[in-house]
């Protein structure tokens, strides 16, 4: 197992409250945020600020806590994709313009292009921010377990650095919000997990994902002084986020970043 992460993190509470992680506010260039499930239109189970059309909420909820969270980022466009616990990343690059419209399906994005914001939604997966201040290049990960399962973490690191020539120890990383080592319990571990998932193992069949998202950004070379863990179970804290193991039918909260 390799060094431990800080976890430092502010909160912003208007117009919607979401937390920054300071890491990554350190950069001029970024703008980010976790957005909590307050702040929006849509009422119970998916109150209030859901950002899914796929959970059951009306449509018309969704599309106006979308407006809110582009105008809290002032982005010029809000991008997501439809995740399916896979390894499919989409590339924004400001240099191929027919690689602009996003795919229906995939659980990563890339870009270099200034004010697109890049949102995954979430409700007990991780949100990964992945920035390189140097060559001004962010992406945002959905990683669940089945993505730490694949090293979707890993893939988007060698897109990164094929694509836009990042460098692993220049980037800056922050997990979010999302299950911790209290409840993310698998009782088919030995069926679903690979062998090395065995040292983060914390109990009978209770697992730190974030530490195994750590490990697999510190294996591509990420510095660990410069990895964030924002240390905040989604299933403990149901009051300010959504999840699935705690609720079930509810809504995701989303974490997004751009580049100005």
């Amino acid at each position: 197992m390799l060094m431990p992460v800080s976890h430092s993190l502010s909160a912003v509470n208007y117009p919607a409250p979401h937390l920054q992680y300071q890491n990554l506010s350190h950069y001029h260039q970024l703008i980010h945020g976790t957005f909590t499930r307050h702040g929006g239109t849509s009422r119970a189970p998916y109150d209030t600020l859901n950002t899914s059309y796929d959970v059951g909420d009306l449509p018309e909820s969704v599309t106006a806590n979308l407006r809110v969270i582009k105008r809290v980022m002032d982005a010029d466009r809000l991008f997501f994709t439809r995740q399916i616990h896979g390894t499919g990343v989409l590339v924004l690059r400001s240099d191929a313009a027919e690689e602009f419209m996003p795919p229906s399906q995939a659980d990563a994005m890339i870009t270099n292009v200034p004010r697109v914001a890049l949102m995954i939604k979430q409700a007990d997966c991780q949100g990964v921010i992945l920035f390189d201040p140097l060559e001004n290049v962010v992406a945002n990960v959905h990683c669940g377990w089945r993505g730490n399962v694949q090293n979707i973490l890993g893939k988007v690191i060698r897109l990164m650095q094929q694509l836009f020539g990042c460098r692993g120890e220049n980037l800056v990383a922050a997990i979010g919000p999302s299950l911790g080592p209290c409840c993310a319990e698998f009782t088919t571990h030995r069926e679903i997990f690979p062998e090395y998932f065995e040292d983060f193992r914390v109990g009978e069949s209770h697992f730190d994902l974030w530490a195994v998202s750590s490990h697999q950004l510190q294996t591509e070379g990420v510095n660990p002084n410069n990895i964030t863990i924002s240390e905040i179970c989604t299933r403990c804290h149901t009051d300010r986020f959504f999840s699935y193991r705690g609720e079930r039918v509810t809504g995701r909260f989303g974490t997004v970043a751009m580049l100005k």
